[in-house]
């Protein structure tokens, strides 16, 4: 006699896939390799800027209070978004290639001159950029490959401080630099 043949286990559903997931198989393959490229080319640039804005962020807060940029900003509020991205193109086309002046003068044997324009280029593109960003930033969300950069950026920003700790890293860099201004004080009296 043949024993009876056990039902058949009801089948598990597919698994179902992330709408990421169905995304990135209607993604092109060259612009998937451009994100990619993209995003390991700003990796390095949010790494420095993450590290260097405690030391930065005082200094762009007080010009940001001043009304002569409050005034600026609201005039960029008030321009289309074409108006804004030419603004944001146009600063950094004159600001950007004066930090690579900058590290020729240095390389050159000017260290003092080419310091100097590094860290003042440096200033300028934060607070002329910032400005212009944050003024226009409902604006550009509103171009979709704009807002793509936007959303990027941000997340990538946000992935490489938690898998750093930058976090971490930046609340010890407060704490010194607050020292260090308590000890310059100190000789100052």
């Amino acid at each position: 006699m043949v024993p009876p043949v056990p039902p058949a286990a009801p089948s598990s559903p597919p698994p179902r896939r992330s709408a990421r997931d169905s995304a990135a198989r209607r993604t092109p393959p060259l612009l998937r390799a451009l994100g990619i490229l993209f995003r390991l080319l700003c990796t390095p640039l949010i790494l420095l800027d993450e590290l260097v804005r405690p030391l930065y962020r005082p200094l762009i807060a007080r010009l940001a209070a001043l009304r002569i940029m409050r005034t600026f900003e609201h005039w960029i509020a008030a321009r289309s978004v074409t108006t804004i991205l030419v603004l944001l193109v146009v600063a950094y086309v004159t600001i950007e290639p004066l930090k690579l002046v900058a590290l020729v003068w240095i390389a050159d044997g000017w260290p003092k001159a080419g310091s100097v324009l590094f860290l003042l280029a440096y200033l300028i593109s934060f607070v002329i950029i910032e400005r212009i960003y944050s003024a226009g930033r409902s604006k550009l969300m509103t171009v979709p490959w704009m807002a793509w950069v936007i959303v990027t950026l941000t997340t990538l920003r946000d992935r490489v401080v938690a898998a750093l700790r930058l976090d971490r890293l930046k609340t010890a860099l407060r704490r010194r630099v607050r020292e260090v201004r308590r000890s310059l004080a100190r000789l100052w009296r």
